[in-house]
């Protein structure tokens, strides 16, 4: 017997879509990105010395970078025990001479790589996980006729991002395809698609 009630909830966990639970979404959108993501992109690209994390959440990133040799700026609007809680990246008004990298809350992701372009110096990356579905929508395509990734690393297999950053429960598969958007400041080039996991 089908169990329809015409909303799009109902179609996700029809789809068995963990990350559409039936309560509402984390109140700040913290979804802590599983660390293997950050893992697969550093054997794919290659960073500045200096990187912020300027989401950081519990530092599920920044510890990753780090174990990398990478010195790491991390900050967050709230303070989740790690790195500067309190620092509004979007208000945010002096040049960082590094790349910066992070998972975005996602009502702000525009607003997150704008931002991060704009204090970023010149010749430096952003790089940001976001869902596949980034790529859609006439806000963005304006944004990305001027300012296009240089490179998106579409996940091949599926990752996660926890909300909470509790991976125990939101560790098994689901219906959200993620991948890196990277950006070079300055570069108008096409953007290069490839494949990583």
């Amino acid at each position: 017997m089908k169990d329809w009630t015409g909303n799009s909830r109902s179609a996700h966990a029809t789809l068995g879509a963990r990350n559409y639970a039936l309560n509402e979404r984390e109140t700040n959108d913290y979804y802590a990105t599983e660390p293997k993501a950050l893992e697969l992109l550093l054997e794919e690209e290659t960073f500045s010395e200096n990187i912020w994390e300027c989401a950081c959440g519990e530092g599920h990133l920044s510890k990753v970078l780090k174990s990398h040799g990478y010195k790491v700026f991390s900050t967050d609007l709230i303070d989740r025990g790690y790195g500067l809680g309190g620092i509004d990246f979007l208000q945010w008004d002096s040049p960082f001479d590094g790349d910066i990298i992070t998972n975005p809350p996602y009502k702000y992701a525009l607003e997150f790589v704008e931002k991060a372009l704009e204090v970023i110096t010149d010749g430096h990356k952003v790089a940001m996980f976001l869902k596949l579905q980034f790529l859609e929508g006439k806000t963005r395509r304006a944004f990305f006729d001027k300012s296009p990734p240089r490179k998106v690393y579409v996940s091949t297999s599926r990752l996660c991002c926890a909300m909470n950053g509790d991976f125990d429960k939101y560790s098994k598969s689901n219906a959200v395809t993620y991948a890196w958007f990277i950006w070079e400041k300055g570069s108008t080039d096409a953007p290069i698609i490839k494949w990583f996991n």
